[in-house]
C-alpha cells in the first residue's frame, strides 16, 4: 500500500517519536518551517512534541498520542519526523495499526525511526520511508541533494534513480552552521557484481535489529537490504549487527545489499568492510553495493521501505528506485 503523494499547499504534521523538539534550537526550527514553507507545504506540530523528559525524548502516552492524532487527521497528508535518538521501538505494542491502515499518508525520518517505521509497514503493508527529519530542513548549506532526493520520492510517482552526491559531509552542520566540510564524492562502491530486484527493507541496522524476535520484524526473503549505521558502529559493531540480520528468516533469499556511506569516527576502511561481507554465506553470489548517500552523513536520501528498488552494478545509474 503506497500512500497518496504529496502536493503543493499539502499540511505535513511534525512528530516527535524519538527525541524531543526541545534539543533542536529554536532558530534552527525556525529555519525548517520556512523551508518546508517555501517548498510549498503547510507545517503543524503535535501537542507533544516539546514535552522532554530526563532521556531527552517524552513518555509513550504522549508520542503515541501524537502519532494517532497525525493519521486521524485526514488535512495532514504527511508525517515527518523531528529527530532520531534511540527509544521509538518502545511505541510499537502501544499503536493502532488499524488506525493507520484505514489512514494511509506519508512516514518520514531515519536512524531511530527505522523501528517505527518498519513496524508500520510489517503491521499495515503500508509503505514508509527512510530520509529527511524535520531537523533536516534547517540545514542551511548542502540541502540541495536531500530537497531533491526527497521530492522525487515523496512528490512524484515515476521511477527515479538514487543518484550518487557531488560531496558530503561529515561535520556537526547544527553547531557551525557557516564552516562547513565538503568532500568530493567519489562515488559508489561496488562490492559484488550483478543485477537483482526486491523490496526494500532496512534502515539503520542497530535499530532494525531491535525487532529481532517479535511480529514487527520483516521476512528478508526477496529483499533487497538497505543498510546503515552511525558512528558508534565500529567495524566490529558492524559485522556482528549485520551476522544477527542475516540469521534471520528469509535471509538465504536475500536479492542484494546497498549500504549506506559511514562516519569517519566508525573508522569502517574499504578493507574490512570488504572482509566482512566475504564472510556472510547469505551475501554471497548477489549484487553488493557501498558509499550510498543515506546514513548520518549528509546528504540524506529518501527511499521506500517497503518500495521496490532495482540494482545493476554494469550500469551507470545503480540503483533504481522502481515503486515508492
Amino acid at each position: 500500500m503506497i500512500p497518496a503523494k504529496l502536493k503543493q499547499g499539502d499540511e505535513i504534521r511534525i512528530i516527535a517519536p524519538s527525541r524531543s523538539i526541545g534539543i533542536i534550537a529554536e532558530n534552527q526550527v525556525g529555519i525548517a518551517v520556512k523551508r518546508l514553507n517555501e517548498m510549498g507545504f503547510k507545517v503543524t506540530f503535535g501537542e507533544h512534541v516539546a514535552e522532554m523528559d530526563c532521556m531527552s525524548s517524552s513518555s509513550i502516552r504522549s508520542r503515541v498520542a501524537d502519532i494517532h492524532e497525525a493519521f486521524n487527521d485526514s488535512s495532514v497528508k504527511a508525517i515527518l519526523t523531528v529527530i532520531g535518538g534511540f527509544n521509538s521501538n518502545q511505541l510499537l505494542p502501544y499503536l493502532d495499526y488499524d488506525l493507520i491502515s484505514e489512514n494511509p499518508k506519508i512516514l518520514c525520518g531515519f536512524s531511530d525511526i527505522t523501528a517505527l517505521a518498519t513496524a508500520i509497514y510489517t503491521q499495515t503493508e503500508l509503505v514508509t520511508y527512510s530520509g529527511a527529519h524535520f531537523s533536516s530542513f534547517s540545514m542551511e548549506k548542502g540541502l540541495e541533494y536531500v530537497i531533491d532526493s526527497f521530492s522525487a520520492c515523496l512528490l512524484q510517482k515515476e521511477p527515479f534513480i538514487l543518484e550518487e552526491s557531488v560531496s558530503w559531509s561529515d561535520d556537526e552542520w547544527y553547531l557551525d552552521q557557516e564552516n562547513r566540510n565538503f568532500i568530493p564524492n567519489e562515488g559508489l562502491v561496488v562490492m559484488q557484481s550483478g543485477e537483482a530486484e526486491g523490496t526494500i527493507i532496512g534502515g539503520n541496522l542497530c535499530t532494525l535489529n531491535l525487532l529481532q524476535g517479535t511480529e514487527y520484524m520483516p521476512h528478508l526473503a526477496g529483499a533487497i537490504l538497505f543498510l546503515e549505521d552511525t558512528s558508534m558502529s565500529d567495524p566490529e559493531t558492524f559485522d556482528r549487527d549485520l551476522e544477527s540480520l542475516l540469521s534471520q528468516p528469509g535471509a538465504d533469499e536475500i536479492q542484494g545489499l546497498v549500504i549506506g556511506r559511514f562516519q569517519k569516527e566508525s573508522a569502517m576502511t574499504a578493507e574490512k568492510l570488504t572482509f566482512i561481507i566475504k564472510t556472510k554465506t547469505a551475501l554471497q553470489e548477489i549484487p553488493v553495493i557501498s558509499g550510498a548517500d543515506f546514513g548520518h552523513t549528509q546528504p540524506v536520501a529518501t527511499f521506500p521501505i517497503g518500495g521496490t528498488a532495482r540494482i545493476n552494478t554494469n550500469v551507470t545509474d545503480k540503483i533504481q528506485i522502481i515503486k515508492h
